[in-house]
């Protein structure tokens, strides 16, 4: 597994956890408000076997890969729930956090956010990549329908769309924040350095900015692992116990794939067995990994007592 063959774009606008929690508050909101879409379920990879995989052998599912925060992925994401409302439960759509999930987008080959499919029989027939309207997405929908109705692989019967125009307004999404829109700009072009600059200014102009500071830190976690081996750091890790470049390297891979308490854990027991230049450095990194959870997110909050443990 190399990890720089996740999706950066969706690796960079938040903290996995931070989007769990911020996608969880959105459905908590949706389901309140009755706007929730009955036919949906977020998956990860606990449920992604039986809710994808085998819910297709009796139903389409329309696999959505979504990145939160991201206005496209809003707009998508509502497009293609008010289709499956109208579509009265012929097929469900099955909702991928890709922050929260990045194995997934690496075994589904995720190049960007956000990515459709569809599931049928188990199989993955893929979608549209990147923004589409509900009309593109009716289209894309109709076609796959009509061609597997054609191979009987859909009953004749099944129309898989409800009216083409079920009067519900487009969602609108507010304007980008322009730090995030400069940084994501650099992004696309694979200028790490330069995605790096746009945090660190904002930070240095408001030391309070939350939302640089953990971005800066996710943009230099993710500039770290582009060129990464994950298998070969692993074995180097495992066959020598006090190779440092080794372990804060498996420590990096942890936190992306969102294993924290691992990350944390190799990195503290790591300050205990090391001294002097290198037992500080192992510190600072292990600081810098703190950075890219949210602020008083209790992982960090009981990582920094045992380090304090560690050091003293």
């Amino acid at each position: 597994m190399q990890p720089s063959d996740y999706s950066m774009q969706g690796a960079v606008d938040l903290g996995a956890r931070k989007a769990a929690m911020e996608r969880e508050a959105k459905r908590e909101a949706e389901r309140n408000s009755g706007t929730a879409n009955p036919y949906a379920i977020d998956v990860d990879e606990s449920n992604f076997q039986q809710e994808v995989l085998e819910a297709s052998l009796s139903a389409p599912v329309v696999l959505a890969v979504l990145q939160t925060s991201s206005e496209q992925s809003a707009q998508v994401e509502a497009a293609i729930d008010r289709l499956a409302v109208g579509a009265g439960g012929q097929w469900r759509v099955a909702k991928v956090d890709v922050q929260a999930n990045p194995q997934i987008a690496q075994a589904l080959r995720v190049q960007a956010v956000p990515t459709l499919a569809l599931v049928i029989g188990g199989q993955v027939v893929p979608g549209p990549v990147g923004p589409a309207t509900g009309d593109q997405l009716r289209d894309w929908l109709s076609q796959i329908f009509e061609e597997l109705r054609k191979q009987q692989v859909l009953p004749p019967e099944f129309t898989g769309l409800g009216p083409e125009d079920d009067g519900a307004p487009e969602q609108e999404q507010g304007p980008q924040d322009p730090v995030d829109a400069e940084a994501q700009e650099a992004l696309d072009r694979d200028d790490f350095e330069a995605a790096e600059a746009v945090y660190a200014k904002a930070l240095e102009k408001d030391p309070k900015n939350e939302n640089a500071r953990q971005k800066l830190a996710w943009v230099r976690l993710v500039g770290r692992l582009r060129d990464v081996d994950a298998a070969a750091v692993r074995k180097a890790a495992a066959d020598d116990p006090a190779d440092v470049d080794a372990h804060i390297a498996v420590a990096d891979i942890d936190t992306y794939g969102g294993k924290f308490e691992d990350a944390f854990s190799r990195l503290i027991n790591l300050v205990r067995v090391t001294r002097d230049e290198e037992r500080e450095r192992v510190r600072k990194h292990l600081v810098s990994l703190f950075e890219v959870l949210p602020a008083g997110d209790p992982v960090v909050s009981k990582a920094r007592r045992s380090l304090t443990s560690a050091l003293f």
